[in-house]
């Protein structure tokens, strides 16, 4: 065994049963000896422009150990038998290795601003679409903290929503095309192409995956009603979890299927009204009364399943819960399709109304946000 002290960290080293033990301020942290070998970052294990994986974890000894353990100043020296390998760690990296990286966990509720009605996020903040150009980082942020942003002032073009998604990724595309009109149309194969009120929902839950995000901009609006709505569907699962631990088991553990059919498009996927992470954390939400359904449950679990359902459809249709707020000309509203569920309150035909939406992914979001910030 091997023990070393680090002297500007009060720090010390060791090696236990082949693995590395490393002692900080009287906190103890064990790292297994295979995970440091493939967190090398020396010339043979890495590459030195992509920094990708120079080998395979088959191409490791299976008896690989911590041989011995070294401090130079704030880097350790690790030298791995049997194979004789060595490296340098930087203290700092082994110490930040257990916390996420910068917007890694940003699909769950983690370091979410969860909002449980409309009045914790009002008033309605928005950006305008000139000083969004100039400075993303605001707007963006608030697609991952609350879940949307609304810019101002797009110009009222058609075509221009997937220019708005272009600013921070790519556009999803699907069996809508790129981009998709919401305005009333005759024989409608959607009832988003109508003039009816749309209750709460996730937008495409019978895809797999999922588009993340949405975009939806208003090139017109002169309707009577129409309203948009957002409700923060990780918020009311949130509660549900606090209040009816049973109806949140029950929906988290029961896959139904999300079914679309039209003419040229025949889409389903199976899937939980609630999706959680391998932590147990909440990570997505598909509700869409319109395209789900439920598998035939023997009755005593079918009774289960519609109460926990309910129970859940009663929390994001609470009125406090929703926002609602006026689309105008040359808005543009931008929101996480797996978290928040949107909303329109019926409207006459008369006078017009008309938005075009396409679909973007977080990724390419997330990716743009750290860029910029690591760049300012």
């Amino acid at each position: 065994m091997y023990s070393q002290v680090i002297e500007k960290r009060a720090a010390a080293v060791s090696v236990v049963d082949g693995d590395l033990r490393l002692t900080v301020d009287d906190a103890v942290i064990e790292i297994a000896a295979v995970w440091l070998r493939d967190a090398c970052t020396d010339a043979v294990s890495r590459d030195a422009v992509s920094g990708q994986r120079l080998f395979n974890i088959v191409d490791l000894p299976a008896d690989l150990r911590v041989r011995d353990a070294q401090v130079h100043g704030d880097r350790i020296e690790i030298e791995f038998a049997p194979d004789g390998h060595r490296s340098v760690f930087e203290l700092d990296a082994l110490l930040a290795a257990d916390a996420p990286a910068p917007l890694a966990d940003s699909r769950t509720e983690q370091g979410k601003r969860l909002w449980r009605t409309a009045a914790e996020v009002s008033p309605l903040r928005s950006h305008d679409w000139a000083g969004y150009l100039a400075d993303p980082a605001t707007a963006l942020q608030d697609v991952v903290k609350s879940g949307f942003a609304l810019l101002r002032g797009v110009p009222a073009e058609p075509g221009q929503v997937t220019e708005v998604a272009e600013t921070f990724g790519f556009v999803r595309e699907t069996n809508y095309g790129r981009l998709f009109d919401v305005r009333v149309e005759e024989n409608a194969v959607n009832l988003a192409f109508t003039g009816l009120a749309i209750s709460p929902h996730t937008d495409n839950p019978y895809r797999d995956p999922v588009p993340t995000l949405q975009l939806l901009h208003c090139l017109h609006n002169a309707s009577v009603g129409g309203e948009s709505g957002l409700v923060d569907g990780f918020a009311a699962a949130a509660t549900l979890r606090e209040h009816d631990r049973r109806a949140f088991d029950v929906l988290t553990g029961t896959a139904v299927t999300y079914r679309f059919d039209a003419p040229d498009a025949h889409l389903s996927a199976v899937a939980p009204l609630i999706a959680l992470d391998q932590s147990g954390r909440i990570r997505e939400i598909r509700f869409n009364n319109r395209s789900m359904a439920v598998p035939r449950l023997r009755p005593d679990l079918a009774r289960e399943f519609y109460r926990a359902y309910r129970a859940f459809a009663e929390l994001l249709f609470a009125p406090e819960a929703q926002l609602n707020f006026h689309l105008g000309a040359g808005d543009c509203l931008i929101f996480d399709n797996t978290r928040l569920l949107h909303a329109r309150t019926a409207f006459a035909a008369a006078g017009g109304r008309h938005l075009q939406g396409t679909y973007a992914d977080l990724d390419g979001l997330l990716s743009t946000l750290q860029t910029y910030q690591e760049t300012r």
